[in-house]
């Protein structure tokens, strides 16, 4: 239901136009809004004409009005004024606050619709109705954006994202937790993965900067119908948990961009251990302090180039080539060697993911 702020905000402006004072009340006679010269009707007036046949009566210097939706009584309105003009600005004030009735009521209905479009909780017939409804067009290419807040910023990052994108795009904002704000992003024909990483990243940075809020983005794949949304909030959703524990770096992530995390991400538990206890003599992962940890990922990050990582990192080549005798004594792995690297970079994966699961289960 559209809040008495905005009711009082649009009164305000028509007052200012029309020097007219106005009063909303409900059906009970209670004040909604009122501007500020306005004198509140008594409530027991008020509640008699709401229960009248009348759509309108006037009560000495005030014009009564009934502010409807659809066939339901919401308000009454009170137009205060002798001038001749009043009663005609009064019917345009009801009007405007019908408009904001059905305007707010459609936002909400349209929010719910995709809430529950997302979480699969619509068949297929529902989906054609309701978006028919709604007026939310089925043939349009669309992708899921995701960003995840925390649940005292969400507002904020919510309004901020409703300025960037707008409906009159036919792009949609929604959510359907405290901490995440949901994306449903329309595409031209000629418009791919770059726009939406482009939409993604520009929207992160604001936030970032502008509003000082810590957020990170992710995406799912292009989908070319309503139905399947959900399969692409999904695959955000997936990214996002993906991009936390493996590539805590990226501000945003693409599903289909995962690559190896995806895989490591949907291995049961079991199979994650047994696989470390095949690497590791100590039957665990090997805990490396951050010096060795940072001359790994940027080792792997050059390419296993030796030359280019001493260089990136400041140290002597031979200083290097100490660590990493250091690194193979520890673990049996020379990650000079391509299968050894490899079997090092999936085994620092595999730890992260076994890590995510036991801080989620606390």
């Amino acid at each position: 239901m559209v809040s008495s702020q905005i009711i009082r905000g649009c009164l305000e402006q028509l007052r200012t136009i029309t020097r007219v004072e106005f009063c909303v009340q409900d059906i009970t006679g209670n004040v909604v809004a009122q501007t500020e010269g306005a004198e509140a009707p008594d409530k027991s007036m008020a509640a008699g004409f709401a229960q009248s046949a009348a759509d309108s009566q006037i009560i000495g210097n005030s014009f009564y009005l009934k502010v409807m939706d659809d066939d339901e009584l919401q308000f009454v309105l009170t137009a205060q004024g002798t001038a001749e003009h009043t009663f005609m600005v009064a019917k345009i004030a009801a009007s405007e606050i019908e408009n904001l009735i059905i305007a707010y009521k459609e936002k909400f209905d349209r929010n719910n619709f995709f809430q529950n479009l997302l979480l699969d909780n619509l068949l297929l017939v529902d989906i054609h109705n309701r978006s028919k409804k709604l007026h939310i067009a089925g043939n349009v290419r669309r992708a899921i954006i995701l960003f995840e807040v925390k649940a005292e910023s969400e507002q904020i990052a919510s309004e901020m994202l409703s300025g960037l994108f707008t409906i009159q795009n036919g792009d949609y904002l929604t959510e359907v937790d405290e901490n995440s704000v949901i994306l449903i992003k329309a595409l031209e024909d000629n418009e791919g993965y770059k726009e939406i990483e482009d939409a993604a990243k520009t929207a992160v940075d604001m936030l970032n900067m502008e509003a000082m809020i810590k957020v990170r983005g992710s995406y799912g794949t292009i989908v070319e119908e309503l139905k399947d949304l959900s399969r692409s909030y999904k695959e955000a959703r997936m990214a996002m948990d993906v991009g936390r524990i493996f590539y805590a770096g990226k501000r945003v992530i693409s599903y289909n961009e995962l690559g190896i995390g995806r895989l490591i991400y949907q291995l049961p538990p079991s199979l994650c251990r047994m696989f470390i206890q095949e690497i590791f003599e100590a039957g665990e992962m090997v805990e490396f302090d951050q010096e060795i940890l940072t001359t790994i990922n940027t080792f792997f990050d050059n390419n296993l180039n030796v030359s280019e990582t001493a260089r990136q990192l400041f140290v002597h080549r031979n200083t290097l080539v100490y660590r990493i005798e250091k690194l193979q004594k520890s673990t049996g792995l020379d990650i000079r060697t391509f299968d050894d690297a490899m079997t090092l970079k999936i085994a620092l994966m595999v730890n992260a993911y076994m890590k995510e699961l036991e801080k989620r289960r606390r």
